[in-house]
């Protein structure tokens, strides 16, 4: 499998277990989102560390502190904390809906953030889908009256987070064992000082805490590793995969509502995905045929 194929399906796999999410942080919904998270972090990190040691890494481990590339490091795993948290809390809060909206924003900010920060180019066709976007963004909190902040704290945090990533030249299997190890002194300290034993005896409720690391871990992996292969706009084009699912859950499964202001700024973002994609797709194919 080629280098491309193989970040397509890296990045199929993340998006479609994180799609999925929304289930498993249901099933946690009496913890309080930040214990959830700090067992993301505590599990996470031991896992990662496993695998290290299993493959004979610890001294590439040790040579990315050594090189002190855990500083750039801290900064993305910071990000990652917060997505992570944001993300919680609004599930269990009763706001997938929402949560979905943030990941379909999240696409044409990668895109944003790729034309900005990294200088890559987009055609007139692809910046309409963008301006798209914004409208329908604009009109969700002109109809509501409210800013749609758990979306767009989502949609920012994560695409922040893939920039950094991308920029951070640590293979991901390291980048993410530095980045939950340098959480996991922070989340052992705040469940020390919550000394909360309400769920000691609950051993369902134990194993799904337990459990986080692996649910966490391995999407994360799969998206750092297509992070580093792919184009940050490329991306954005398999992103609407969780948002999808996630959608589905909140409206199918959740019973959450779905108004008609959710309808005009989802089809905005929907159009204006579709609209991306599709040019994205007419330029490959005759930057192809150009090349033949």
């Amino acid at each position: 499998m080629n280098s491309q194929r193989l970040g397509i399906l890296y990045a199929v796999l993340a998006y479609g277990i994180w799609g999925l999410f929304p289930i498993y942080w249901k099933l946690l919904d009496a913890v309080p989102a930040t214990e959830i998270l700090s067992h993301r972090v505590i599990w996470s990190g031991f896992l990662l560390l496993g695998i290290v040691t299993l493959q004979n890494r610890r001294q590439d481990l040790a040579k990315v502190f050594y090189a002190k590339q855990w500083l750039p490091l801290f900064g993305s795993a910071s990000i990652l904390a917060f997505n992570w948290g944001l993300y919680i809390y609004g599930v269990n809060s009763d706001r997938v809906v929402e949560t979905s909206l943030g990941y379909f924003i999240n696409p044409l900010v990668n895109v944003l953030l790729g034309v900005i920060i990294l200088r890559e180019r987009l055609f007139w066709g692809q910046w309409m889908a963008v301006i798209l976007a914004g409208v329908g963004v604009g009109y969700s909190i002109f109809s509501v009256g409210q800013v749609p902040w758990i979306a767009l704290g989502l949609a920012f945090s994560f695409g922040f987070y893939g920039l950094s990533r991308k920029s951070i030249p640590v293979p991901p299997l390291l980048g993410l064992t530095v980045e939950t190890c340098l959480l996991t002194p922070v989340a052992l300290i705040y469940l020390a000082w919550q000394d909360n034993q309400q769920f000691g005896g609950n051993a369902f409720i134990t194993l799904l805490l337990i459990g986080c690391g692996v649910v966490t871990s391995v999407p994360l992996f799969c998206f750092s590793s297509a992070v580093q292969i792919l184009q940050l706009s490329t991306m954005g084009f398999f992103q609407y995969i969780a948002p999808s699912l996630q959608l589905m859950l909140g409206v199918w499964l959740y019973r959450e509502p779905f108004t008609k202001t959710n309808a005009i700024a989802f089809g905005c973002i929907w159009t204006a995905l579709a609209l991306y994609s599709g040019i994205s797709l007419f330029n490959r194919k005759n930057e192809s045929k150009s090349a033949e």
